[in-house]
């Protein structure tokens, strides 16, 4: 304790000595909370990993030859997207139309492997997408400008204003969210810091965008994903993955 700190201490009268003591402790315990960092926060807020299906599960011998995966150093937001496919499927036929995407994308656009990191159908089933591990910041290729430190989950199925949205979509979504974001610490109802990589996004790039950590496709390029109706339930998505999260208010 610094010199004048105890010169102040013995000349107070005991009680307030005491409670000058417990200032300077809070403000230890403070300063203690300041260097935990983000990591401390992280572990405060992390949430658990749902169930998910490998893609091996639903890809099979269907796998094209692709380069090394990508990443990045963590997770700040994740974009939800719809697959612009049929509603009306039954839920076991699911692998059999998340190879039909995947072959889209990496066929007819000639990607290099599927761009959502992950693939929730509306029985609430998530599924691995890109390739490079489902526990680690894979970056996607799912939203112009905003593949990196962001993670895509997308909703199979088509959800234009007045499609019903099943609520085991959207805590799926949420649960994947809010393990995603929790690895990093990071509020799914906040706003977060990102740097548009690409000028063809809504913003130019090396452009800082301030954009919602739980985000709608077209928060980051011009398009009609996720569909009015998914985008209406954004809210809701948020603030379940919140109290995933363990976060009140």
């Amino acid at each position: 304790m610094p010199v004048a700190v105890r010169a102040l201490l013995g000349a107070l009268p005991g009680l307030a000595a005491v409670a000058a003591l417990a200032l300077c402790a809070n403000g230890v315990e403070r300063a203690a909370d300041a260097q935990a960092g983000p990591a401390a926060v992280a572990d405060r807020y992390a949430a658990p990993r749902p169930p998910i299906v490998p893609r091996s599960r639903w890809l099979g011998d269907a796998a094209r030859t692709q380069p090394a995966p990508r990443y990045d150093d963590r997770v700040l937001a994740v974009f939800v997207h719809h697959t612009d496919t049929p509603n009306g499927y039954d839920c076991a036929d699911v692998p059999d139309i998340l190879r039909g995407v995947y072959l889209g994308q990496t066929g007819g656009r000639d990607w290099d492997d599927i761009g959502y990191n992950f693939v929730v159908d509306r029985c609430g089933t998530v599924y691995e997408g890109r390739a490079g591990g489902i526990e680690r910041p894979v970056t996607g290729a799912h939203t112009q400008g905003f593949n990196h430190r962001t993670t895509g989950i997308a909703a199979l199925g088509t959800f234009t204003e007045g499609v019903p949205v099943p609520d085991e979509l959207t805590d799926a979504i949420a649960a994947v969210a809010a393990w995603k974001l929790g690895e990093s610490g990071t509020d799914p109802r906040a706003k977060v810091a990102l740097i548009s990589s690409n000028g063809l996004s809504r913003y130019a790039a090396g452009a800082t965008a301030t954009l919602p950590a739980v985000a709608g496709h077209d928060d980051g390029y011009q398009t009609s994903c996720p569909g009015a109706a998914l985008t209406a339930r954004l809210p809701d998505i948020r603030d379940t993955a919140a109290r995933l999260q363990g976060r009140s208010g």
